[in-house]
Order: C-alpha cells, then structure tokens, then sequence
C-alpha cells in the first residue's frame, strides 16, 4: 500500500477575470446627455422605464433598483466592473447623487456600447 504525503495544499482557482480597478474611462462623459436623444428622451420622459431597462439589461431583475437600498448605485458599479471601466463606488455614490439623471444616462450608453 502506497502512502502519499500531501506537503503543500492545493492551489485554489483564480476567478479574477479583469482588473478591479478597470482598465479604460466610461464611453462617454456623465454630462454627455444630448449626445444620444434616445436615451435622454427616455430617462427625462419615463424615468421608471428607463432604470428597469438598464436593470434588465445588466442581467438583473428589473425590480432590483426598487427593492434593494443603494440598487442604483450597484447597479452602476456592476456595470462598470462588465465593461473595465475605472471608477470607485464612492464616484458611483457621488454620481448618483449630484448628478441622478446623467447617470442614468450615462448607464444607458454604457450599455449601448458594450453591446447589451
């Protein structure tokens, strides 16, 4: 019978994919609005519509905004960390605070040009 000695444990998966800083700027600046009328019309006109689209499209519930407390500012960190994009969550708080529907916005365009 063959005794095997284990000196070392085994090395465990590696799950970071990017960077967690992010490697690249947003697609366009938070004060970008009238750059895409679509998404301006659609956050100035039905503000509801437009976090549950973002929300869906970021592969959550569109409910999730309204249900969980700082969703948007999640929201908006998760869509940073799909695309690399460079940022903190205090800037995603900020954001949000000073400048909501920018944000939104912005969020919008994000998605746009990554394609979700």
């Amino acid at each position: 019978m063959n005794t095997i000695v284990v000196t070392q444990q085994p090395a465990g998966r590696q799950m970071l994919i990017g960077s967690v800083q992010g490697h690249r700027d947003w697609n366009s600046g938070i004060c970008a609005c009238c750059s895409d009328c679509k998404s301006l019309m659609m956050t100035y006109f039905c503000l509801t519509c437009a976090i549950c689209n973002i929300s869906t499209r970021a592969g959550e519930c569109m409910c999730m905004p309204w249900c969980v407390p700082g969703g948007l500012i999640a929201l908006r960190a998760r869509i940073r960390t799909l695309g690399g994009v460079e940022g903190s969550i205090c800037f995603d708080c900020m954001a949000m605070s000073c400048c909501f529907l920018c944000a939104i916005c912005q969020m919008q365009r994000e998605l746009d040009a990554m394609g979700l």
